[in-house]
């Protein structure tokens, strides 16, 4: 089975070729555009601090937002080049002009919070946690890294506090905290602030952090407001639409909402979510408002000219906006979801084509697609469609890896070498415990971000594919008159060995892990305290009726004269070659690793049929190599039947 090793070398080659972006540079280019956003956010909020009319009322003060202005303006030349950074500079020399003229507060504030919006739509970053905050943990942090210096109530009058300079902020000064948001809090946390006692926390986790800030942000609060903020949330549509989630949350300031509520409302209502995230929980698991967001700001990028950035919107509209409803919505409404995701590509292919008519069509329908999503998801739970959906899951995903696995069992069986098949075995079993991992990294340790989902489904199904279409090549062949007969009993002893063993491993490792990897993501997005027990009972159904397919697939086998079974394996395994790869080549779509041009075909799921001229052009190529290899068989048989 020499081609099992020849297969693995070239999808090694193919992957490590594939033009995918660098995480760390994403990560290094993120760091960099929060520090300047830390930087504008303190000019907005301690600026007043500094001057008044006019006149310097702070020396110090003064010097330190000259020197923030000019190291924000010095930052923005170590970003990546895009067609917006031409305007952020500009701006940011405006700002240090403003300064140093000294110009209003209320001028200066607008310009810093005016450029630290542009630079957000610019260099998007993540600016919420993940989950909801611990606040008892947030508390613990607080009292025994913090209150030393900020006091134990926030008022700036710990033990340390008379001996710094300067001294360190109150957090229960009212004034200022009303200008600040908790991403901008947490960014204190994380990198400290140049030329004060206030240290960087990196050993703090990212909760940890998070938690530290939302707790800091609750201090300039009264009991009263967050019991008033309660019955406000409760009561008030208006009120729940103004926070929809955990991200508005962490990014609004109270001065900032108050734009959309009146001040004393905004003020309860953040009062009483700061110290409750967690009421946000359900709405958070809608991101739909960031899907919309995301495409607005992609949609303004095109327009301004700049294409790089409209792209990466528009994929983080679907990767960290739509893709994590996929499951509710498919389970609710899915011939909706399949009108989303199909825009949502046509959306990207008009990008990639640098067609803005045709995006600004398109933009306005998915904008209305993606708000009858939101009141699709915003209903109560139905049991039938979770239970439904959870089964509809497990059958789709499991029977592709089923259908390999009872494959590879089959054939060893009968070329009776059944000392193998605890390879085969160990494969899936790893995959499922590897499975089991991943839904305790994803919802305990790691946010799996969606391009992460994708290029681990992506890899996944492309080296699936590579490995099973030379699998039906070589059952193909063997089908031939007396090929079987001869290669079972002169080769086979010799052809899986031990390496060869082991490639069967990975191929029942990588195919049942893709399945689970996917079926485990979806689970975890249809999961609500609700709807557990019927999302189990899915569970279960769709598993005893994968039972029932491998028992009757592997009796079925067992009947088959191998000849007959090597000529219907090797078809069975190249139908899957070409589905996964399909499969394959739409998930790095989607992370944009390929581009989409959409043709008019229908969607089939379960043929990994989508409508893109890139996923078709695969599946045909692996259809053409198939004929080829079959063509070349026949003829070769006939050719050595004659002499």
């Amino acid at each position: 089975m020499k081609f099992l090793h020849f297969a693995a070398l070239a999808i090694a080659f193919c992957l490590s070729s594939m033009p995918i972006h660098s995480d760390a540079a994403d990560l290094a280019d993120q760091a960099k555009a929060k520090q300047i956003w830390q930087l504008l956010d303190y000019l907005a909020v301690d600026y007043g601090k500094a001057v008044k009319g006019g006149v310097v009322v702070s020396q110090d003060e003064y010097a330190e937002m000259g020197e923030f202005a000019a190291a924000a303006e010095r930052q923005l030349a170590e970003l990546p080049t895009t067609a917006a950074l031409a305007g952020l500079q500009k701006e940011a020399t405006g700002l240090r002009q403003s300064i140093a003229t000294k110009a209003e507060p209320a001028l200066v504030g607008e310009q810093a919070r005016r450029m630290a919006n542009a630079l957000l739509a610019a260099y998007p970053v993540p600016m919420a946690p993940a989950k909801s905050p611990d606040l008892l943990r947030g508390a613990q942090l607080y009292q025994n890294q913090c209150a030393s210096c900020h006091g134990a109530t926030g008022r700036a009058d710990g033990v340390l506090a008379s001996k710094l300079s300067p001294p360190p902020i109150a957090f229960s000064d009212r004034e200022r905290a009303q200008h600040r948001s908790v991403f901008a809090l947490q960014q204190i946390v994380a990198n400290g602030v140049d030329g004060t006692a206030m240290p960087a926390f990196a050993t703090l986790t990212d909760d940890d952090r998070w938690a530290l800030a939302f707790f800091a942000s609750t201090l300039s609060y009264s009991d009263a407001e967050r019991k008033s903020g309660a019955a406000l949330w409760a009561s008030d549509p208006a009120v729940r639409r103004a926070v929809p989630n955990l991200s508005a949350l962490s990014q609004t300031s109270e001065a900032a909402l108050s734009a959309h509520l009146s001040k004393e409302n905004a003020s309860q209502v953040l009062a009483f979510l700061r110290s409750f995230p967690e009421k946000l929980d359900a709405a958070s698991a809608d991101t739909l408002a960031l899907a919309k967001e995301r495409l607005t700001d992609s949609l303004a990028a095109l327009q301004r000219g700049d294409a790089a950035q409209a792209t990466r919107l528009a994929l983080s509209s679907y990767l960290d906006g739509f893709e994590p409803v996929e499951p509710a919505l498919a389970a609710k409404n899915k011939a909706l979801f399949e009108a989303i995701e199909k825009s949502m590509g046509a959306y990207r292919g008009a990008i990639s084509a640098g067609n803005k008519d045709l995006a600004e069509q398109i933009a306005p329908r998915l904008q209305g697609m993606l708000s009858d999503a939101q009141v699709a998801l915003g209903g109560s739970a139905d049991p039938w469609a979770t239970f439904l959906g959870a089964l509809t899951i497990l059958l789709r995903e499991g029977l592709e890896a089923l259908l390999v696995v009872v494959a590879m069992m089959s054939f060893l069986k009968k070329a009776e070498r059944t000392d193998v098949l605890p390879y085969v075995h160990a494969g899936w079993v790893a995959a499922l415990a590897s499975g089991g991992l991943t839904w305790a990294a994803a919802t305990y340790l790691v946010d799996l971000s969606g391009a992460s989902r994708e290029m681990t489904e992506g890899f996944s199904a492309v080296f699936a594919a590579v490995v099973l279409l030379c699998v039906g090549i070589w059952m193909h062949q063997k089908s031939l008159a007396g090929r079987w007969q001869s290669y079972v009993k002169q080769k086979l002893a010799s052809a899986l060995n031990r390496k060869s063993a082991m490639v069967l491993f990975l191929l029942s490792f990588v195919t049942v892990y893709r399945e689970v990897f996917e079926t485990v993501l979806f689970y975890a997005a249809l999961w609500t305290p609700g709807n557990g027990m019927y999302l189990l009972a899915g569970l279960a159904c769709g598993v005893v009726v994968l039972g029932a397919i491998a028992v009757v697939l592997l009796r079925s086998a067992a009947r088959l004269p191998i000849s007959q079974f090597f000529a219907f394996s090797s078809a069975m395994v190249a139908v899957l070659a070409v589905v996964l790869m399909g499969k394959g080549v739409a998930a790095f779509q989607k992370v944009g690793v390929l581009d989409i041009t959409p043709l008019a075909l229908p969607r089939i799921d379960l043929l990994g049929i989508y409508p893109s001229m890139q996923t078709i052009l695969a599946q045909l190529v692996i259809i053409v190599i198939i004929i080829a290899s079959v063509a070349y068989n026949v003829r070769s048989q006939r050719a050595a039947a004659a002499i």
